[in-house]
């Protein structure tokens, strides 16, 4: 058996998330179809992370096992002939036996796209949030900051959670404040259900004047998820990088 390395990039706004759902398209189901048809081998691809629905990849790692004698660089092309137009491989490779493309994960980067204008877009519709209050960048920034190092990041975990443990470490955090399209980028070695989606959505909230910066701080002691401001919806995340 050979293990194959995939690096995929969709449209989450076409699926309902990464994992495989009985009643709804998902990501991952139609790479098992592709693989199945390329292959005959049934298999159920594993994902590095579970993406929810509406939420982009610029970079999903997925891996699977194989007999087939299919190149392994090959997979990618020939994927991608079968994939529908939503999901991209951009790039396949063999990979050790015991690799996994959740468990041998060291880090991930996550990005989060805010349109900030007064008028809704056609073009970012789908893969931006659209909020049009005036945002005190200074202020956004300031609680990226707060977000940097080893925290209990409880409060930013949604509800409906399987997570044991809440210490997280985050290695960047910070915001480019363009004319109108505003992005969040955050590394870290692992996040909670939801946590980039809360960190956004509380640090808008913080540029709209709802909160002080170190209500980021507070969340920390208390853990209480009701401390902080709203999740932001899915259509703004991406997940760009998995780090191994």
């Amino acid at each position: 058996m050979r293990n194959i390395k995939l690096v995929l990039e969709y449209d989450g706004s076409k699926y309902h998330g990464w994992q495989m759902q009985a009643n709804a398209n998902s990501v991952q189901q139609e790479l098992a179809r592709a693989i199945k048809k390329l292959t005959g081998e049934s298999v159920i691809p594993t994902g590095a992370g579970r993406t929810d629905a509406g939420v982009h990849a610029l970079g999903q790692v997925a891996g699977f096992m194989t007999e087939s004698s299919i190149p392994a660089e090959k997979f990618a092309p020939a994927l991608n002939s079968i994939l529908p137009p939503g999901i991209c491989v951009l790039r396949s490779e063999e990979a050790d036996p015991g690799f996994h493309p959740r468990f041998s994960a060291k880090g991930k980067h996550y990005c989060y796209l805010v349109l900030n204008r007064g008028q809704r877009s056609p073009l970012w519709e789908g893969r931006a949030w659209h909020v049009r209050d005036k945002l005190d960048f200074e202020a956004m920034e300031k609680a990226a900051g707060y977000l940097l190092g080893t925290h209990n990041f409880r409060a930013f975990c949604a509800s409906g959670h399987q997570n044991k443990t809440f210490t997280r470490t985050i290695t960047h955090s910070s915001w480019q404040f363009g004319h109108e399209v505003l992005r969040y980028d955050t590394m870290g070695d692992a996040f909670l259900y939801n946590m980039v989606r809360i960190m956004t959505g509380t640090m808008v909230d913080i540029g709209r004047g709802r909160f002080p910066p170190e209500v980021i701080l507070e969340a920390f002691e208390t853990g209480d998820r009701n401390t902080l401001g709203m999740t932001a919806p899915p259509e703004g995340l991406y997940l760009v990088e998995v780090f191994y």
